[in-house]
C-alpha cells in the first residue's frame, strides 16, 4: 500500500480512538453529574416549595400542607421521609396553638445540593444558620426569584414569630384561618423573605417579615408572594 494512503489510514484510526474516548469521558462526567445530584436528592431534608397548591393561603390546614409537602418529596426521590410544612396555628375551636419550630423534628436538614442549612432547631432560628437564596432550593434544586428579580416570589408563608412560634391569641389574623382560608382582600398570613431582603417589620427575617395584605393568590403575589411554604424533613 502506498505511505500516503498508510498514513491517511492512520490519522483515521487515531482520530476514531480519540472520539471514542471523548464520548467515553464525558458519558462518565454526565453520569457524575447526575449521580450527585440524586445523592443530594437523597440526602434532602429540606426545601421550599417550588409551587403552592394554587388556591393562596388556603393550604387544606396543616394537613393539607403537609401532604403538599410529602407529594413534591416524593416527586423528587424523597418520599422515604416524613415531610411537615413549616406553618404555625392559632389557637380556634378549643384547640391549642401549633408552634412551627415543634413540627419539624431535630435536625440536621440539607437542601437538594445535599447543603447543610442547619444543624437543630435552635441554629435553624439562629443568626448563623445557612438559608437565604442560595441556600434555599426548591425540591427539584432550582434557587426562587427574589428581590429585584421577576416575579418576586420571596414571600414565604410561616404563620410566626421569629422563634418559629405561633403568635398569641388576638384579634388579628397571622394564618389566614389556619391556612383555610384564600379571601381575597381578607385576612392575612405572616411571612418571611426566603432571600432575607425586602420591605416589612422585619426584612432580613426567613420565617416572620411581615403579614400578606388578604389570602388569596392574587393578594400574596401582590406583596412578593406566591403561596410557597418551607417543607423539613421530621425524621
Amino acid at each position: 500500500m502506498p505511505s500516503g494512503r498508510l498514513a491517511a489510514l492512520a490519522l483515521t484510526t487515531l482520530a476514531a480512538a480519540c472520539a471514542a474516548a471523548s464520548t467515553s469521558q464525558g458519558g462518565a462526567t454526565d453520569a457524575g453529574a447526575g449521580a450527585a445530584a440524586d445523592a443530594g436528592q437523597s440526602a434532602m431534608t429540606f426545601f421550599v416549595t417550588s409551587a403552592g397548591p394554587g388556591n393562596g393561603a388556603n393550604l387544606g390546614g396543616l394537613a393539607g400542607a403537609d401532604a403538599h409537602c410529602q407529594t413534591l418529596a416524593r416527586a423528587a426521590g424523597a418520599g422515604n421521609r416524613t415531610w411537615r410544612a413549616y406553618l404555625s396555628a392559632s389557637a380556634a375551636d378549643g384547640q391549642p396553638a401549633v408552634n412551627a419550630r415543634d413540627r419539624i423534628g431535630a435536625g440536621p436538614w440539607h437542601n437538594a445540593r445535599g447543603v447543610r442549612v442547619a444543624a437543630n432547631v435552635a441554629d435553624l432560628h439562629g443568626e448563623s444558620n445557612g438559608l437565604g437564596k442560595q441556600g434555599t432550593l426548591t425540591e427539584r434544586g432550582d434557587t426562587v426569584t427574589g428581590r429585584g428579580d421577576t416575579p418576586n416570589r420571596h414571600d414565604i408563608l410561616t404563620g410566626s414569630n421569629p422563634d418559629g412560634t405561633a403568635f398569641p391569641a388576638d384579634t388579628a389574623d397571622h394564618t389566614c384561618r389556619n391556612w383555610t382560608s384564600g379571601a381575597d382582600g381578607a385576612g392575612s398570613a405572616q411571612v418571611g423573605h426566603h432571600d432575607k431582603q425586602g420591605g416589612g417589620q422585619r426584612p432580613n427575617s426567613w420565617n416572620s417579615a411581615h403579614g400578606s395584605r388578604g389570602c388569596s393568590q392574587a393578594n400574596l403575589r401582590g406583596t412578593g408572594g406566591d403561596g410557597l411554604f418551607y417543607c423539613f424533613a421530621m425524621r
